[in-house]
């Protein structure tokens, strides 16, 4: 297969770009006046060329989600954001009570195991009932290590993340279970200052570290304190974490998007999605674990008694849509925002080598759009993923 546009290769852009798979691989990547393979080109088109999208937090999408149901409902979340772009991705599981988080992690690991998820990322049940935003307040529990490994054991594994609240108890044993067991910490959910959070980012000191989604479910940054957000920011320019942005114009405004990417090595943010189960859907009721939720104009929320607006429950938007938010909103380069949606992800994993861009060698893991960041096509493992006949080409 050869695609032919203009391609984000690194952090940069080749005007006019080959991109050429064999098998499930890359194996050519320039531009197209240096290609001598000795088969006819396509003609110069108008679309552009992304790596695979990876999505560290993503809990549901196309009427489907990780925390209900069974694994066809899983592989439904995982097809769904495939066919957006999302060529990657974690399962996001929320706050739940031990027997159903086993339940689970059990499912998923399943389709880890198949290669159809990268693994799963627990936010919860260690964080904040104060900062719970859309997660069930009676399944939170105090930092629990026993706890922490039985999940393990029944995701055989598969656990690659986990947000856990800075104040949470037992936070250093279930820091070192963590580097045990491989699994990334995120610190989120959380009402904690800003010095304990510090002291949580030192005591994490030499390995990687995640924020899940700045800003949101954190006490508001404020001058005379700043708390876990202020010292999220500290540390991240400081190169000692790497911050969760969900830059969907809903969750953040498309100024403190900007503001986070002029503030901070662009290579300490990564973008997701924080999708639930209403993303690609129409508005309603839906639900995200055992909460009620109201989707309206896009934006969803805690349904609501009173039918007053509840706290934002997750994401409505797929990462490519982010990524475009992130571009056309808050004026972000291109291949800083793209790298943040790919390279970003894949070097957290230890996918470096693998994924996260349009390198030799790499897997055939290609997203093509329009020049406005709109989806042509998909191709995962080098094989066009959804309808035949999409125009990439054009």
């Amino acid at each position: 297969m050869i695609l032919r546009g203009k391609a984000v290769v690194g952090d940069g852009i080749i005007d006019d770009a080959l991109v050429v798979t064999e098998g499930d691989r890359i194996s050519w990547v320039g531009a197209a006046d240096q290609y001598h393979g000795q088969v006819p080109l396509p003609r110069p088109t108008s679309s552009v060329l992304l790596p695979g999208l990876i999505d560290l937090h993503c809990h549901g999408g196309g009427g489907a989600e990780f925390s209900n149901g069974d694994a066809a409902e899983a592989r439904r979340v995982v097809d769904h954001h495939r066919e957006h772009g999302t060529t990657s991705l974690l399962g996001s599981l929320v706050s739940a009570r031990e027997p159903e988080l086993l339940r689970q992690a059990e499912i998923l690991a399943s389709l880890v195991e198949r290669g159809e998820l990268l693994g799963i990322h627990l936010e919860g049940p260690f964080i904040s009932v104060a900062r719970c935003g859309a997660q069930d307040p009676a399944a939170i529990v105090p930092g629990d290590p026993g706890l922490f490994e039985r999940i393990c054991d029944a995701a055989r594994g598969t656990v690659r993340s986990m947000t856990l609240a800075p104040e949470t108890a037992h936070f250093g044993e279930l820091l070192a279970a963590m580097r045990r067991r491989g699994v990334l910490p995120s610190l989120g959910h959380t009402d904690a200052d800003a010095a304990t959070t510090s002291a949580r980012i030192a005591d994490a000191a030499g390995h990687p570290l995640i924020a899940t989604h700045l800003f949101n479910a954190m006490p508001p940054l404020h001058h005379r304190a700043p708390g876990a957000a202020g010292a999220v920011l500290a540390a991240a320019g400081r190169g000692d974490i790497v911050v969760e942005l969900i830059a969907d114009g809903t969750h953040l405004a498309p100024e403190t998007v900007s503001m986070v990417f002029d503030m901070i090595d662009p290579d300490q943010i990564v973008l997701v999605s924080d999708a639930m189960v209403a993303a690609g859907m129409a508005d309603g009721y839906y639900q995200l674990g055992p909460l009620d939720v109201r989707v309206s104009q896009g934006v969803a929320r805690l349904a609501t008694i009173d039918g007053s607006e509840g706290a934002i429950a997750a994401g409505t938007a797929r990462l490519l849509d982010v990524v475009r938010s992130t571009v056309v909103d808050s004026g972000v380069d291109l291949g800083v925002a793209v790298a943040a949606a790919t390279r970003i992800p894949a070097r957290l994993l230890g996918l470096e080598f693998e994924r996260g861009t349009l390198t030799p060698n790499h897997r055939a893991d290609i997203v093509v759009t329009d020049q406005q960041l709109r989806l042509r096509g998909v191709i995962v493992g080098g094989m066009p993923v959804g309808e035949e006949g999409v125009a990439w080409n054009s």
